[in-house]
């Protein structure tokens, strides 16, 4: 889920950066534009932990502006669900057909089928409006509670990253409980 990595990037600077402060704009250009961001082959930058001088190599001269393109390699810290781990979230959307959840920038959906059979509707229980409950009336998934859930699947996309998610195993589901029910 969380992991240090070494990643690669350009950075392109006009002449007016250039001088004793080179450095420290390189380091400030390169936290400005990834942290916060998703890199499909990376993951969810979290924050860049280091840009080494020894990992910046030299800048090529654009003839036509001026500016410098710096190629550098940063150390980041970097999210990324993988298929089949186990991740506490909370819901943040209920709909007919399943529902939303949000761990950080990660957006899960959870489909009706990947629920228990006792509050998918099949058995009994299923969707009232604003929450699924469960048969026995216990379980009430809805906007505000925690849910544990496993990822069956994850894309992370360039500025995004999502993932498909299933209640339907043992220890997963409902973990926190609000307005005092039981669980």
């Amino acid at each position: 889920m969380f992991y240090v990595k070494w990643i690669p990037h350009s950075v392109v600077l006009s002449p007016v950066h250039f001088g004793p402060k080179l450095y420290s704009t390189i380091t400030r250009l390169v936290e400005s534009s990834v942290e916060g961001t998703a890199l499909s082959h990376y993951g969810y930058i979290i924050r860049v932990l280091e840009v080494p001088e020894d990992r910046m190599r030299g800048g090529v001269i654009e003839y036509d502006s001026g500016e410098v393109t710096y190629e550098v390699e940063y150390k980041a810290l970097v999210f990324r669900p993988f298929k089949n781990e186990v991740v506490d979230s909370v819901v943040v959307d209920v709909n007919q057909l399943g529902f939303f959840a949000h761990l950080g920038p990660l957006r899960i959906f959870v489909s009706q089928h990947l629920f228990p059979s006792d509050v998918n509707g099949i058995e009994g229980g299923g969707f009232d409006g604003n929450s699924w409950v469960s048969e026995d009336g216990v379980v009430a998934i809805r906007e505000g509670v925690g849910v544990r859930l496993a990822i069956i699947g994850a894309t992370v996309e360039e500025g995004n990253i999502t993932a498909v998610g299933t209640i339907n195993e043992d220890f997963l589901g409902l973990i926190d409980v609000g307005e005092g029910e039981g669980m």
